[in-house]
């Protein structure tokens, strides 16, 4: 079930949710273009960049385990608030770290709470947003990744390369704490997945969700879904400049204009979801998104104008298509279980991530001329879990569809 939130209330949660999220989602985005500043800062090749990736990935499926266990025992907006503030430090702490391998560990820290947001913000929307227009909701958060990739991905590279790599992460800490105070203001109290009852067994909860067969299905979609783009998207900016011979001080610029794009379509495709069917909407974007998929991977020198075309079309449909998709996996959840299911969709999601970057920097490799090898066989294994997530998507059933 759903709280009923006033029309008003009800965008004011929806906008300081999406202001959080572009918070921790710039963190997480600004890793690849910094990619080609921080293997020259740290000379350092794709297996550990690829390292520094996967860090904050796999630090943010450990902290989705341990969130599990409690989740669903906090008032909602209390423990998301608290783990923005934890964020906020750790990501000062990227900023202010001596060399690589502080970085590194800076980056697992923010990862930890990183994950734990992601998580309670699904959540909260599954918890305050009824089903009927639940993608359009899902919409709305996925502007924050247009937001961040328009505005903040290209600031956060000028600021990079006018006053160095530590720039970026002092000003997403900074941006966090102005979005503390916004929560602080904005967000609701959600206690209603709070029972009265007898304290239950510490994992009793993880247990009841995972031996659900549809959270089982849904998990494993949603595994497969971020797979088949983070195969790809961690070095995408690498190769730009590396192969396809783009000046990194153009890489804002595609950033800018795939943002753009994806602003223009993500509440355009949650309204056509939430009419047309969250399945079918979600199939017919992944089927179209093989195509930049492999288009990506397998392209040599292009014209600025023509890398342009091939990004923002990976952009639009890439992110277009998680819109029915995590509507689909939210209302995948049992209501009082939704919390636990989704910190473990959150770790889920993650070692996705992890294992698909770390996959990817040892298929791809640095030839003599500093050009990637390797990155079409990454190509083909996206396009083959993207295939395997369309043909899972229909076996998910989903509560309140009939509400």
């Amino acid at each position: 079930m759903s709280v009923a939130l006033p029309p008003r209330t009800e965008r004011f949660f929806l906008l300081t949710l999406a202001g959080i999220q572009f918070g921790h989602v710039l963190d997480f985005m600004i890793m690849m273009p910094l990619g080609p500043i921080l293997m020259a800062a740290f000379g350092i090749g794709t297996h550990e960049f690829g390292l520094l990736v996967a860090s904050y990935s796999f630090s943010a499926a450990i902290s989705g385990v341990l969130a599990a266990t409690f989740v669903d025992r906090f008032e909602r907006k209390r423990l998301l608030l608290t783990a923005f503030g934890l964020f906020a430090l750790a990501t000062l702490a990227c900023g202010l770290a001596p060399g690589y391998s502080t970085l590194l560990v800076a980056r697992g820290l923010a990862g930890v709470f990183g994950g734990i947001m992601g998580a309670l913000v699904q959540t909260m929307i599954g918890d305050a947003i009824p089903f009927s227009h639940r993608a359009r909701a899902s919409g709305i958060i996925s502007g924050a990744f247009s937001i961040s990739t328009i505005a903040g991905v290209p600031l956060a590279l000028w600021l990079a390369n006018l006053l160095g790599w530590r720039a970026p992460f002092m000003l997403i800490a900074a941006f966090s704490v102005l979005f503390l105070a916004v929560g602080l203001r904005f967000l609701p109290e959600l206690r209603h997945h709070l029972s009265g009852g007898e304290p239950r067994h510490l994992l009793a909860d993880a247990f009841a969700t995972l031996a659900d067969a549809n959270h089982r299905r849904a998990l494993l979609f949603s595994a497969l879904i971020i797979f088949s783009g983070f195969t790809v998207i961690p070095y995408i900016t690498v190769y730009a400049v590396n192969n396809v011979g783009i000046a990194q001080h153009d890489i804002p610029l595609v950033y800018l204009v795939g943002g753009a794009a994806t602003l223009l379509s993500a509440r355009r495709i949650g309204h056509w979801a939430d009419r047309r069917g969250k399945v079918e909407v979600y199939r017919r974007l992944a089927l179209l998104a093989t195509l930049p998929l492999l288009v990506i991977t397998h392209v040599g020198a292009l014209p600025l104008w023509a890398w342009l075309i091939c990004t923002t079309a990976f952009f639009v449909l890439l992110s277009g298509r998680m819109i029915p998709a995590m509507a689909v996996i939210t209302s995948a959840a049992e209501p009082r279980l939704r919390g636990t299911f989704m910190s473990l969709n959150g770790t889920v999601q993650s070692l996705a991530m992890g294992l698909a970057t770390t996959l990817a920097g040892f298929l791809t490799g640095l030839d003599a001329d500093g050009r990637i090898v390797g990155y079409p066989l990454v190509g083909y294994v996206a396009v083959a879990a993207n295939l395997l997530a369309i043909a899972f998507a229909g076996r998910i059933a989903m509560h309140g569809r009939h509400a």
